[in-house]
């Protein structure tokens, strides 16, 4: 199945280890072109705008309507948050101190005041900016956390440490204090205290599953630490113990490199501003999951405005720039990135992606070759340009460039197997099985279990109807490791649906949509198996939702035809002698795609999306292999009623995929 260039892009990324995550440019609306005559004119055009998420024209536009009504504080309010959201924090600072006292905003306009009076370092006026009359979870942790480092930063560390161990809160909070008394513990320099909270902070590995961006901070954190009271091999240990939690992490790579070398070690947090910046940054990165990108990106620009040069906050904020589909302001925030980072690279690297989904495919390719001939054993350039090949359809250069990437390989390990796994594709797709085959084979070697391969793979032997079994095999194993995976379960599906089992693929394909229900394919997908079964006012529906959706144009002419004539008599025809489709993960498993808001960044979760464990006693564990459509089918006798149980778990932040083995869930008609 064919992605959009982002996602293809998007995908290469987070395989190459680049990332934690195209329109057109926005469009810059200056204050002199904003000619709207009207109050009601202008706040249109404002809503707009920034539904659009054109926040400069929205800050236009809505400085013009407040010229017609000066003190309506709706209108300040949007103005405040689209002045942040957009970076620029020391404009909307005037409309923090007019809000400062307005309930429903305050847990905004007062996080800007102490923001500032942080970074001024007027500790006890943030402490006071930082008291809200009413507040979430989220709000909790965040002034709790910030409070404690305003007690820092005014010299009473020691109260900073009781004042954390003491806030109370749901389960989760647990990484977050424990991770921030450590840094606090350490710049104050207590080092057998922050030795103590580092290590049960480490420890906490169950945690990390549900903000693993913390987590992995707070072990580079420690390691730091530990190197630079010259305890070597204990912070080796520590990177040890990262890896196995999540390999190739760059910053951590970086970290070793150094250590191993001798060199001086800076903390990763050094004081008061950095640690207010580095709270909000960890929340934003558990928020960053799909969906809450105003949210996300509102945090982060508090994040940048206390650390201006932060590496982290730059490479999320333009992860949720991605997201929103903006790739030139993804680029302006690369660029951002210091030269001396340990994740220039990277940044560098998602720089030439972006150039790519922007179609500038030509400056994508300098770009990319020129990082490539800097460092060319750097097998995520190989990945990246690779990509863009293939991005452009353009798979003989895609192969090529993945067959150079094989020659450099002295002896390739399981981190190798991406390169084996696009070689595969690109051959693949120029109908080259021959040579396609044994990359997929040899990527399993490096990757067992790795459920994209085994997806492509599986799926691709069910087409061409050989190793059927096997086949199916795979991709159904693919499943069960990836149960949330729509694209994944996808392919299941259409899998049955090409081999003329139809009722089986209905069930598939119903899951599939359950867990992505924006995809036009997979609507298209299920119309087709609804057909089959005679189900076709439901089959119209679906192709029509998929029509709505805007497919690519040749999905859309395909769906059109179906609306128009149906689906033609099967005839006998086996799997075999029916069209070829590509598998539901193509060259790479697409990032999540941003989720489209009518809202502005003004509302907020009531409660913490961060959130993995229900605080109340749970009727059902989630086992290994489960999704939210197989324990509603199992348990409640219909798939369809995971919406249900989405409702009843808001924990689960309405995405189906949040859910793990272990977690605990509320089900409809069992007590909660």
């Amino acid at each position: 199945m064919r992605r959009k260039n982002l996602g293809w892009l998007a995908g290469v990324s987070a395989l190459a280890g680049l990332m934690v995550v195209g329109q057109p440019a926005l469009a810059k609306q200056s204050e002199e072109q904003v000619q709207i005559n009207s109050f009601s004119g202008a706040y249109l055009a404002a809503r707009v705008a920034e539904v659009d998420n054109d926040l400069d024209s929205a800050i236009a536009y809505y400085k013009r309507a407040l010229a017609f009504d000066t003190e309506n504080q709706q209108l300040q309010q949007s103005l405040m948050l689209a002045l942040i959201s957009q970076g620029r924090f020391d404009e909307s600072l005037p409309y923090a101190e007019k809000l400062k006292s307005v309930p429903d905003i305050e847990r905004f306009s007062r996080l800007a005041l102490a923001v500032d009076a942080i970074r001024k370092k007027e500790y006890r006026s943030a402490e006071t900016f930082l008291k809200l009359a009413q507040e979430s979870d989220l709000d909790k942790l965040i002034s709790g956390v910030m409070t404690a480092w305003a007690k820092a930063g005014a010299g009473d560390a020691k109260d900073a440490l009781a004042y954390l161990e003491k806030l109370q809160g749901p389960e989760w909070f647990t990484l977050f204090t424990t991770y921030h008394r450590a840094l606090i513990a350490e710049a104050a320099g207590n080092a057998k205290e922050a030795d103590k909270i580092y290590s049960e902070t480490i420890d906490n590995v169950a945690a990390g599953g549900a903000a693993p961006e913390t987590w992995l901070r707070a072990a580079e954190a420690y390691a730091g630490f530990l190197a630079g009271r010259g305890e070597k091999d204990k912070a080796l240990a520590v990177l040890d113990k990262a890896d196995e939690f999540a390999t190739g992490r760059l910053p951590l790579m970086a970290l070793r490199e150094k250590i191993n070398k001798g060199d001086k070690i800076s903390p990763l947090v050094a004081g008061p501003a950095d640690g207010a910046s580095e709270i909000l940054l960890d929340l934003a990165s558990a928020l960053n999951r799909g969906g809450g990108e105003p949210f996300v990106r509102l945090y982060l620009q508090y994040a940048l405005a206390l650390k201006h040069d932060s590496d982290a906050v730059l490479l999320q904020l333009a992860a949720v720039a991605e997201q929103q589909e903006n790739a030139e302001e993804a680029i302006e925030l690369y660029r951002r990135v210091p030269a001396d980072s340990s994740l220039k690279r990277a940044a560098e690297l998602q720089l030439g992606l972006n150039l790519a989904d922007l179609k500038r495919h030509d400056e994508a390719i300098t770009h990319l070759k020129a990082l490539l001939d800097q460092s060319p054993d750097d097998m995520r350039a190989y990945l990246a340009l690779g990509g863009v090949y293939s991005s452009k359809e353009d798979y003989r250069s895609a192969a090529d460039i993945y067959d150079k990437a094989v020659e450099r390989l002295k002896t390739p390990d399981a981190s190798n197997w991406n390169i084996y796994y696009q070689r595969g594709i690109a051959y693949e797709r120029l109908k080259e099985w021959p040579k396609a085959e044994p990359n997929f084979r040899e990527a399993l070697k490096l990757m067992p279990n790795q459920p994209q391969v085994l997806n492509y793979l599986g799926y691709s032997w069910v087409d061409m109807n050989m190793n059927l079994e096997e086949g199916l095999d795979m991709i159904r194993k693919a499943v069960d490791l990836r149960p949330s995976d729509g694209y994944i379960v996808d392919s299941l599906g259409w899998a049955y649906y090409r081999l003329n089992r139809f009722d089986e693929a209905v069930t598939e394909l119903e899951r599939a949509v359950s867990l992505k229900p924006d995809d036009p394919v997979l609507n298209d997908h299920l119309g087709d198996a609804y057909w089959r079964v005679g189900r076709k006012l439901e089959a119209t529906f679906q192709w029509s939702h998929a029509r709505d959706m805007k497919p690519e144009p040749d999905v859309l002419a395909t769906v059109l035809k179906k609306l128009s004539d149906g689906l033609p008599p099967l005839e006998g025809k086996t799997a075999a002698e029916a069209p070829p489709v590509t598998p539901s993960v193509p060259a790479i498993a697409p990032a999540p795609e941003a989720e489209k808001k009518s809202d502005t960044p003004a509302a907020t979760p009531q409660s913490s999306p961060v959130e993995k464990i229900s605080a109340t006693p749970a009727a059902y564990k989630v086992q290994r292999g489960q999704s939210l459509w197989s324990i509603a089918n199992e348990v409640l006798g219909n798939g369809g009623r995971y919406q249900e149980i989405l409702n009843l778990n808001p924990q689960l932040q309405g995405d189906p995929g949040r859910i793990v083995p272990g977690q605990e869930l509320i089900l409809p008609g069992q007590p909660n």
